[in-house]
């Protein structure tokens, strides 16, 4: 079962982006997986006709779920649909690898493989378009600047570049554009295990800043359909 982990968001400013990653790379060690320091996400995630999981988050449900999947980097050999779970102010996440073809079939609706996949978390996303009719809604491609330090297991992310696919769901489609996702905004997310060290504590704390419940899906579906 996956752990859930303690985790908050503060919605920040260009100088605040600037101050918390110098002090980020003074004590934490960047993301092995980050050339450069960031990489580019790109994501379509799941809502049904409904919209369950935008109302849920707008209306800070205390257990809901949501399904995306999930590339970096333009790179399609290493594509991950995932769950992500919140209940009482925690979070979890689990995820399993498609292959291009698979995630261009949910795209495409093409679902009857799904039930057979024998991987749970795609036969649970299957059961989940057929009986509550969730399907692709909008694409979210941002940058991303990520943090890891050992103690408390914490990982700190620095998201800007938010950027809304509008309509277009075809996300392995290099030429599918997207555009800003209204005003320029950083987010600053933090996850923790058990205990959250005070010099992480330190390094991200902003006068006069509070955790907040900024979704970078809601913010994007506002220019959505």
């Amino acid at each position: 079962m996956a752990q859930y982990r303690h985790e908050w968001k503060h919605q920040i400013s260009l100088s605040d982006q600037l101050a918390v990653r110098a002090r980020l790379r003074a004590v934490c060690r960047a993301d092995s997986h980050a050339a450069h320091g960031q990489y580019q996400v790109r994501s379509l995630y799941f809502d049904n006709l409904e919209d369950k999981a935008l109302r849920e988050k707008i209306d800070g449900v205390n257990c809901r779920e949501k399904f995306r999947i999930r590339y970096y980097n333009g790179d399609l050999s290493l594509i991950r649909l995932e769950k992500k779970s919140k209940r009482n102010g925690l979070g979890t996440k689990v995820s399993v690898q498609l292959a291009a073809q698979e995630a261009q079939a949910i795209v495409n609706g093409e679902l009857n493989w799904m039930g057979d996949s024998g991987r749970p978390l795609v036969q649970e996303l299957y059961s989940k378009m057929r009986s509550q009719g969730l399907r692709p809604r909008t694409i979210v491609d941002y940058t991303r600047e990520p943090f890891v330090y050992a103690p408390g297991n914490v990982r700190v992310t620095l998201d800007y570049d938010i950027r809304t696919g509008l309509g277009c769901t075809d996300f392995l489609n290099p030429g599918c554009v997207t555009i800003p996702a209204g005003e320029p905004v950083t987010i600053l997310e933090v996850k923790w295990d058990e205990f959250l060290p005070s010099v992480i504590r330190d390094a991200v704390q902003l006068e006069g800043r509070r955790a907040g419940a900024f979704s970078k899906y809601a913010a994007c579906r506002i220019y959505g359909v």
